[in-house]
């Protein structure tokens, strides 16, 4: 694992470029040689977004290993923070470090957030956090809904790592809380022929980036909605499911952790299949009938002790599980 003295000897060295490497959600980790000066635009580009200010203490709790890590120490370098590394964990707020420094900007994955939502001690300091980002996956609806009352902005990012972090951020808690996400200044989205969302962020990608994210635009071209991606459609005997859609559907209704994958299939092409942790077929089997579209109805339903996830805890849905019991 990258250390902090690692990065900034790297960053701070004469080369204007340097490697960093996906996480894998859609495929196998890939290196990326990217330029100093758009990872400092990015940076720019966020605190200017945020308003944050000199001096403010900006937490760093995740791994220098991928991107989003790597981008809270750029933005501690350009603005002048006061950078606070803590070891990567669940609970970040539980670090005594935490305990005795106010933060001013933290950036979190869901599961930081949610680990940290379930001690009072760790809430409190949550809630004192003056910018708080949360990105690495989608933030589930229950979690919107308990940060909702939260004094300070709390934000849902949209990014990849060929963005050098995000492009987009939508506002979950306050008077702005929004279901759009609204781009960053300098960055201008279209779609292409598939409704697949497309970034021209000239300050922090050379290339338009064509993504496979199916979106839908705001009435006034600025803003968008992520409805899935193009690679989590399924086709099942010519009917078209969007796994997320259908997990989004779901998640009221199930505890256990799930997703919803594919299978290739002899008559119907593929098939939706649900991988969860409960081991309670019956019941899953009742619920789904209920619930679900008839035609959107898994057709395979596997169990497992823990759900594949990639290194940054996103699903991996390419991945279905042959011990199913």
């Amino acid at each position: 694992m990258m250390t902090l003295a690692d990065f900034l000897a790297e960053w701070h060295d004469d080369s204007p470029w340097l490697t960093v490497h996906t996480s894998g959600s859609t495929g196998d980790p890939k290196p990326l040689r990217v330029e100093k000066e758009r990872m400092r635009q990015s940076a720019l580009m966020t605190l200017s977004f945020l308003g944050v200010e000199k001096g403010e203490a900006a937490l760093l709790c995740m791994p220098l290993d991928y991107i989003a890590g790597k981008m809270m120490v750029v933005r501690s370098v350009v603005g002048q923070l006061k950078l606070i590394s803590i070891p990567p964990s669940g609970h970040p707020m539980a670090d005594p470090t935490v305990r005795d420094e106010p933060i001013g900007f933290a950036a979190m994955v869901p599961l930081q957030v949610y680990n940290s939502l379930q001690v009072p001690e760790e809430r409190e300091r949550l809630k004192n956090v003056s910018h708080l980002i949360i990105g690495g996956g989608a933030v589930d609806p229950d979690l919107e809904n308990r940060l909702r009352g939260f004094p300070n902005a709390i934000w849902s990012t949209y990014g990849m790592t060929e963005t050098l972090s995000h492009i987009a951020m939508r506002r979950i808690n306050g008077a702005q809380a929004s279901s759009w996400y609204q781009p960053l200044p300098g960055v201008v989205i279209s779609q292409d022929d598939e409704g697949c969302l497309v970034i021209h962020a000239p300050k922090v990608c050379a290339q338009v980036l064509k993504t496979n994210d199916i979106v839908e635009l705001h009435a006034d071209g600025q803003r968008f909605k992520i409805l899935g991606r193009k690679d989590n459609v399924i086709c099942c005997g010519g009917i078209k499911i969007q796994a997320e859609q259908a997990e989004e559907i779901l998640r009221p209704y199930l505890a256990a952790p799930f997703y919803i994958g594919k299978m290739k299939d002899a008559k119907f092409g593929e098939i939706p299949v649900l991988v969860s942790e409960s081991l309670d077929k019956k019941t899953l089997e009742d619920i789904i009938s209920h619930v679900l579209p008839k035609y959107w109805c898994p057709r395979k339903i596997v169990t497992v002790k823990k759900l594949p996830v990639t290194e940054t805890g996103k699903p991996r849905r390419s991945v279905i599980p042959l011990n199913d019991g």
